[in-house]
């Protein structure tokens, strides 16, 4: 009886232990799960932000410059690199990449790219204004762009894209009336029903953050198992 009790005793507690395990396993990933989430966030999210406020705020030249740069290159390319470089068990030369991180490299730049043209569009909203302008001069050697100028012969900057109203019948001379820029860093544009790119910013960023937060946490598992040979 002694025997079969230290027995039952002994099962008792190795399920406890494995009970024990697996509930710390269990809160270790959702910690992962919390912590990776909320790194594809901010970078998705600072890629939007950072792109988004720099043609609505104005902000100088250089400082806009800095910006893209961390917005379409730094923050992109972060989503994939801190996952890797946090692999401490895996020897560096068998570290690999899950190609889900591929996704937040691509859509965290597309998210910076329409983030900016949507701070353009809401720069114009907010101090754009409409003016008669003439083409100076049209540049059609790969996508069009057309050197404008107020009637009074004021220069408008930046030049006047080929989605924006720079079509190839647009010729140096035409007249056209367009919401310009005093800031001169949105781009001017002839079309008063300018395009929302909302619903594909909402794709785009779901797809970062969620696609990016499952490639991390395969990095993750890749850890734990090669720590477990």
């Amino acid at each position: 009886m002694d025997e079969e009790r230290e027995g039952r005793v002994a099962e008792n507690a190795a399920w406890a232990a494995v009970r024990a395990t697996r509930a710390g396993e269990g809160a270790r990933r959702r910690t992962d799960l919390v912590r990776w989430l909320f790194f594809h966030l901010v970078c998705a999210g600072g890629s939007f932000g950072i792109a988004w406020l720099g043609p609505v705020l104005a902000l100088p030249a250089p400082v806009r410059g800095v910006g893209m740069a961390l917005a379409l290159l730094v923050l992109p390319l972060a989503t994939v690199l801190v996952p890797v470089l946090l692999l401490r068990r895996v020897p560096r030369r068998q570290r690999k990449v899950a190609w889900q991180l591929l996704v937040p490299l691509v859509a965290g730049a597309a998210v910076g790219m329409l983030g900016h043209a949507a701070g353009e569009q809401a720069a114009l909203a907010e101090r754009g204004q409409w003016v008669d302008a003439v083409v100076v001069s049209m540049d059609d050697s790969g996508t069009n762009h057309c050197d404008l100028r107020m009637t009074d012969g004021r220069a408008i900057s930046p030049s006047l894209s080929e989605g924006d109203g720079c079509e190839n019948w647009v010729s140096k001379g035409d007249e056209m009336r367009v919401q310009y820029d005093p800031e001169s860093i949105a781009s001017p544009t002839k079309d008063r029903d300018m395009d929302s790119y909302g619903g594909m910013l909402v794709a785009l960023f779901l797809a970062a953050v969620l696609m990016g937060t499952w490639g991390s946490m395969r990095q993750n598992e890749w850890d734990r198992q090669y720590d477990g040979r």
